[in-house]
């Protein structure tokens, strides 16, 4: 049975803080570089393989959808379990969903998976991450496309 977190039964609405683009900032800075550790970590016995040339399946490295994969999964499953990754965890922030219920997997799919890939392959979509800055609700693209808050962590 999985939990149902309410996160206005325990906070009135008066009392959410959306998380602004500079907390939001430093916490995916921080993500960031734990993703790139944890990969720098398991991506080390691939140097060894064919005296560190390169593993290609057609247009991709080994090593390119290994990273990739952990990228996602650690967004995705954070998310999903904690609300929050260990970045957010510093800065004291939380994902909740736009109508206060669980987050379910296709909320997160669309945020997590779907909204970082378009943000990642397209260039320019980088700078949609100023949306947050400009939003009344401090969302993002990503958060628009799952119906997702980013909030201060209640204390």
């Amino acid at each position: 049975m999985t939990e149902e977190v309410n996160y206005q039964d325990a906070h009135s609405t008066s009392d959410v803080r959306y998380a602004g683009f500079w907390m939001r900032f430093w916490a995916y800075l921080a993500d960031l570089i734990i993703v790139f550790s944890v990969n720098g970590i398991l991506l080390v016995p691939f140097h060894f393989i064919d005296n560190g040339f390169q593993v290609d399946i057609g247009f991709w490295t080994v090593t390119g959808i290994i990273s990739s994969i952990v990228f996602y999964l650690y967004f995705l499953l954070m998310t999903k379990f904690y609300h929050q990754t260990l970045g957010k965890m510093i800065f004291g922030l939380k994902v909740i969903r736009e109508d206060s219920q669980s987050l379910k997997w296709s909320d997160l799919l669309f945020r997590e998976v779907i909204g970082r890939f378009i943000h990642r392959v397209f260039f320019i979509a980088s700078f949609l991450y100023l949306f947050v800055a400009f939003t009344s609700q401090k969302q993002g693209l990503h958060d628009m496309i799952g119906n997702t808050r980013v909030v201060m962590e209640a204390k």
